[in-house]
């Protein structure tokens, strides 16, 4: 699936010069966290609920400076741009103008990766620099429970040898799994693993991949710790 699978659309937006109290009235009507900020068509930044944690209404606005001595000396004073934060009444005051945007064909592991490494919540679709969407990490949810179909329908069974086969292949394209030190049979939709394991990890990774396949009913896994294998002389 891409961004333009799982997407928000059409997308509620605001302009730098709205009021905050207008992005609180949308938040809380439409259930959502947070939305881009636009002017002349051009996203210029976003504002949301993690914007508005530190806000001088509720009594969070207080700016602690975490800065050394030395550092003071040479770094500007962020108390003036938190206070601006804090109690600025327009969306430019509290806004994040660090955007970070994606087309409408972009992966969605592509998509994970940027929540993940720049911890951030939505991302704006962008095609040909005009917003044409919004994908949040609900979105990203929302496309694991359209992918979840539950407990494979009886047509789904497989026989022991095509289970196998299909076991088999997943299990070769994994780097954690040894065909050396590992075997794999299946007896009646049972998946049995014998040999030799480095480790519970792998051991948990070898029981997922056999549940994944339709037609298993269970797996048997009796493989020996590596550092308890005595081989036989």
């Amino acid at each position: 699936m891409q961004a333009q699978d799982i997407m928000s659309s059409p997308v509620i937006s605001v302009a730098p010069d709205a009021a905050l109290s207008q992005v609180v009235e949308l938040l809380l009507a439409h259930r959502i966290s947070g939305v881009p900020v636009v002017a002349d068509g051009q996203v210029v930044g976003m504002v949301g609920d993690g914007e508005l944690v530190h806000r001088r209404e509720i009594g969070t606005g207080a700016c602690t400076d975490g800065r050394s001595w030395w550092q003071r000396l040479v770094q500007p004073d962020p108390a003036a741009a938190a206070y601006v934060h804090s109690h600025g009444t327009h969306v430019r005051d509290a806004m994040s103008s660090h955007v970070v945007a994606i087309a409408p064909d972009a992966a969605l592991a592509d998509i994970a990766a940027h929540f993940e490494d720049r911890r951030i919540r939505r991302l704006p679709v962008l095609r040909q620099g005009r917003l044409v969407g919004l994908v949040t990490r609900a979105d990203l949810v929302r496309a694991i429970a359209r992918c979840t179909k539950g407990p494979y329908p009886p047509s789904a069974a497989q026989d022991d040898e095509a289970i196998r086969a299909r076991l088999v292949r997943e299990l070769a394209s994994q780097p954690w799994w040894s065909q050396s030190w590992s075997s794999v049979e299946v007896d009646h939709g049972i998946v049995r693993y014998r040999g030799v394991v480095r480790g519970e990890a792998e051991k948990l990774a070898a029981r997922v991949a056999a549940e994944n396949v339709p037609g298993v009913r269970g797996v048997d896994d009796r493989r020996m710790p590596h550092d308890e294998w005595q081989p036989m002389l």
